[in-house]
């Protein structure tokens, strides 16, 4: 026998390849009815793509196998209502068999953020923001725990008071900015105005460092950025920084300028720790100074090391506290200016509930903050229906079984085996029409009196919640209502709205993408000065 003889025929590894790969197709095809048995077969989305896989965030909208990276903001609760259900499944094969809860029941997501050992947050999906450190954001457990200790009391009464009146000031300062005479503001982004306010806001009542609207863009001395620069730089390209290794920085102008941008704003922090440090003793109101005296003042064992505070490659709680937070709120303060262009009787509303509260003109005071209760109405409007994220990931520690609403409106519940990840959607909660009249109209007066809470999570939930809240409705509160007392905010170019209803209006300027937080894409608008 030759060794001809010895090598297969063409058939037979054609049919040695087939018998292979129907090996593997029969192999997949039962584990994919094992995984949907493990969950009942729950209805919702049989897509190939997985609906927790970073492909599935890459893709563009494709019928049958991506919904897209924004499909959650795109069609909130109508997926929900095909399939009957306020929690459903995600059954995907690839990059490999899968199966996902996305839930928008009240009664389902207050067990899951009520019960943070048996569903914690899943922080795989928030490891791109551990290219700043350990922080609060990324971790669980006893670092969690340490970390969320010695940051939840710098967020106090007495930081919201200065919150409120750096707020004030920054937009006295914009509109004398605007000039005296200048009846017609247009303005090409509205992030144009609301980014500089919150950047302006933490950098005060967060870091202690007053920064004028109309900045000199002078660095300070050993440095080749100005603080505002460096902040401003970091935060506009932060998934640039995230994504792409820094040893690639050198081949890209582009890069090196972020890079810088990234070193000059870690410089300027440490040179604030051992500033503040060095200082004589004195009572300070801001986030910073909190932060670095309650770590002062605590045992050894529950202190942060200085990396741990600032870090030598941006490992901080400090730094998500400075990008997350000021981008967070300049986005819904953008949403919010966008929606009452849109909707002028309710503008016409809100203006009058501030007049009630300051009839005179006179500066809003945070002892007001309280009365204004139609503005907070309004900012809470716009957090339901621009949630900052949109999907809150968490994870099922053992096999257990969650308490569910079924679609005759009953109480049922769902299995969830161990390790199934289990997505709280926050545009589907809220607007889930068993809880929320007309829920995508925009109607602020929704929020006045009694209202679904466990139906609205914009700042996520139980132990987890956005420790930062208080800070954003201090400053939302106060920059809309300065705004709004002053002028009256129109669409830029309002023919191309013209024959449109409010919500395609919407759907139109406040047009939204998916990056650390929803963010508007274009939102152009004018600001007319009231008589």
């Amino acid at each position: 026998m030759s060794l001809v003889d010895l090598i297969p025929s063409r058939a037979t590894l054609q049919l040695l390849a087939g018998s292979v790969l129907g090996l593997l197709a029969l192999n997949g095809f039962l584990t994919y009815r094992r995984v949907l048995k493990s969950v009942g077969h729950h209805p919702g989305i049989r897509h190939p793509i997985s609906g927790v896989h970073l492909l599935g965030f890459l893709l563009p909208p494709i019928p049958g196998l991506s919904l897209g990276p924004n499909w959650s903001m795109e069609y909130k609760y109508k997926i929900y209502a095909q399939y009957g259900w306020d929690t459903i499944t995600w059954a995907g094969i690839f990059p490999k068999i899968d199966i996902a809860y996305f839930v928008a029941d009240p009664l389902t997501v207050k067990e899951i953020t009520s019960n943070r050992a048996r569903f914690p947050k899943d922080v795989k999906d928030y490891t791109v923001l551990a290219f700043f450190g350990s922080n609060i954001l990324v971790t669980e457990g006893e670092v969690w725990k340490k970390q969320r200790k010695l940051a939840a009391p710098t967020f106090s009464e007495r930081n919201n008071g200065l919150v409120w009146s750096e707020t004030v000031r920054i937009i006295q300062e914009m509109f004398a900015s605007w000039g005296p005479d200048n009846s017609d503001v247009v303005v090409d982004h509205c992030l144009d105005i609301t980014l500089p306010i919150t950047l302006l806001t933490i950098s005060s009542a967060g870091f202690g460092r007053r920064i004028p609207w109309v900045d000199d863009k002078a660095a300070s001395p050993g440095h080749q950025l100005s603080f505002k620069d460096a902040v401003h730089i970091v935060s506009k390209h932060l998934q640039v920084a995230i994504v792409v290794p820094r040893w690639a920085y050198r081949f890209s102008k582009f890069l090196k300028s972020v890079g810088l941008a990234l070193d000059e704003l870690n410089a300027y922090l440490r040179e604030m720790v051992e500033e503040r440090r060095a200082s004589e003793v004195r009572e300070r109101y801001d986030l910073f100074s909190a932060l670095l005296e309650g770590n002062d003042s605590s045992k050894e064992d529950g202190k942060l090391t200085e990396d741990e505070i600032i870090g030598l490659e941006l490992h901080r709680n400090i730094f998500i506290f400075l990008i997350a937070g000021h981008e967070t709120t300049a986005h819904t303060l953008c949403f919010l200016l966008g929606l009452l262009a849109i909707e002028q009787e309710e503008q016409d509303k809100l203006y009058e509930s501030i007049v009630t509260v300051l009839p005179n003109g006179e500066i809003p005071t945070y002892e007001q903050f309280g009365a204004l209760s139609y503005v907070m109405a309004t900012f809470n409007e716009t957090l339901r229906l621009f949630p900052p994220v949109a999907n809150i990931p968490k994870y099922s520690v053992d096999d257990t079984t969650l308490p569910a609403v079924q679609p005759d409106g009953s109480i049922g519940s769902v299995p969830v085996p161990k390790g199934t990840k289990m997505i709280i959607s926050s545009p589907a909660l809220h607007c889930n029409p068993r809880y929320w009249k007309d829920p995508y109209a925009f109607n602020p007066s929704r929020f006045l009196g009694d209202w679904p809470r466990d139906a609205f999570l914009p700042f996520s939930g139980g132990a987890r919640a956005c420790i930062g809240r208080g800070f954003a409705e201090t400053e939302s509160v106060a920059a809309i209502t300065m705004i709004i007392q002053k002028y009256k905010v129109e669409l830029k170019n309002p023919e191309l709205y013209a024959g449109l209803t409010p919500l395609e209006k919407r759907e139109k300027l406040l047009a939204n993408r998916q990056g650390l937080t929803t963010t508007p894409i274009n939102v152009p608008l004018i600001f007319r000065k009231r008589s």
